[in-house]
């Protein structure tokens, strides 16, 4: 739809969620592509970016962008000669320098789609059904009263947070996975962040790595990371910057509604992939999982994780907060959308019981004046059963609901 609306769809992402993949098979047979390279100059792209644009009529996908800035320029001005929609597909592992020129540059003439890793309901090989969140947003009370199935799940709850979403750990032996990861991390920190910023200090970055991989689902305190390795809380926060420029990292801001004085302001960290998240604490196996003390932390990511997948499926994303208390409640999703806001407490049990929804009773009686929906409380359970009035229990892998209310 983008492609036949803009005349330049830039798709970004981290590496191996599969941007280039996605386009060879969607569109590789009506868009040409060029794949370039950090050290070759391609097809002269670099030396003459106008003559390069010359010789390759569009449609044309430009793979990995960002090692040929001068192109953005020349793209600009053949855009403003001809604004046919599909002209050109452009993608990057990372949002500074070549993206940010290109936001500046192309504004008005490009839209920008970020990929992320596999959705729970694309690994279950059930990506084109609508997600299960726009139906509960829709309808919060009737989507309760339906059925609600839960997606066939291709391994069981711990595998599945063990291996992420990255669509190569899928399908790898997991006795190589391990491996996959190694490589991903030394890759990633020996190239990417090279060729973005000035890291003096890569032994103190990898540390920094493994250290917010331990802390993904935490509220974010720049002070006491940089006290943990040694360094500044502005070298912790520059260091963050890279992992979200890159898309390794997420941040969700809190809420604070009109209670300003009574709620934290910190926003909350998650890995984007639990896989790497579970090899950079040398989590060895899916058996280990249950008993590890990052559990329910790393199935929180998880959850929220596909929850910011099915978001950006919706024509209008919602707004995503975490609420916390000074007391101390806490919910660890609130939805804002068409003006109501949707709760969601994350809890890694089997059978969660309304003891559990004691933040989501905390947050309506903290702002008894907005309009809340019935709150969610998603875990790894087998079926969908109510623990209050206003709150159920949901299974984190459950499918679009079927029926009428």
């Amino acid at each position: 739809r983008l492609v036949a609306t803009f005349p330049v769809v830039v798709v970004s992402g981290a590496r191996q969620v599969g941007k280039s993949t996605l386009l060879r098979h969607t569109l590789g047979r009506r868009f040409s592509m060029v794949v370039f390279d950090p050290v070759a100059d391609v097809e002269g792209a670099r030396e003459d970016p106008d003559l390069f644009l010359r010789s390759r009529t569009p449609p044309v996908i430009l793979d990995e962008i960002r090692y040929v800035p001068q192109l953005v320029a020349a793209i600009k001005r053949r855009i403003d000669e001809d604004r046919t929609p599909g002209q050109y597909i452009l993608t990057g592992s990372h949002q500074w320098g070549i993206m940010r020129a290109l936001s500046e540059s192309l504004a008005g003439r490009a839209v920008f789609l970020d990929l992320e890793g596999f959705s729970l309901a694309e690994a279950a090989g059930r990506g084109l059904d609508p997600p299960w969140l726009e139906a509960w947003l829709t309808d919060p009370e009737g989507f309760l009263q339906r059925r609600i199935p839960r997606l066939p799940a291709p391994f069981p709850v711990f595998e599945q947070v063990w291996r992420g979403s990255l669509p190569e750990a899928r399908f790898l032996p997991a006795d190589v996975l391990s491996d996959f990861f190694a490589a991903y991390q030394r890759t990633y920190i020996e190239r990417d962040v090279r060729l973005m910023a000035d890291v003096s200090d890569w032994y103190t970055f990898g540390r920094f790595v493994r250290l917010v991989a331990a802390l993904t689902g935490q509220e974010i305190n720049h002070s006491q990371i940089g006290r943990e390795l040694g360094v500044t809380p502005q070298t912790a926060q520059r260091w963050l910057g890279i992992l979200r420029a890159t898309f390794q990292w997420h941040e969700v801001p809190a809420f604070t509604g009109n209670a300003v004085k009574r709620v934290s302001r910190r926003p909350k960290g998650y890995l984007a992939d639990t896989g790497l998240a579970c090899a950079l604490q040398a989590v060895p196996s899916p058996e280990v999982l249950g008993g590890h003390p990052l559990w329910g932390a790393l199935f929180e990511t998880a959850v929220v994780g596909d929850i910011r997948k099915q978001c950006a499926a919706l024509p209008t994303r919602p707004n995503l907060y975490h609420w916390r208390s000074h007391g101390g409640a806490e919910v660890d999703l609130v939805l804002e959308w068409g003006g109501r806001f949707y709760p969601i407490e994350i809890k890694a049990k089997s059978h969660p019981t309304a003891r559990d929804a004691s933040g989501l009773r905390a947050f309506r009686s903290a702002h008894p004046h907005l309009p809340i929906a019935p709150g969610l409380i998603m875990a790894p359970a087998e079926r969908a059963y109510p623990v209050t009035e206003s709150d159920y229990v949901v299974p984190w892998d459950l499918a679009r609901p079927t029926g009428t209310p």
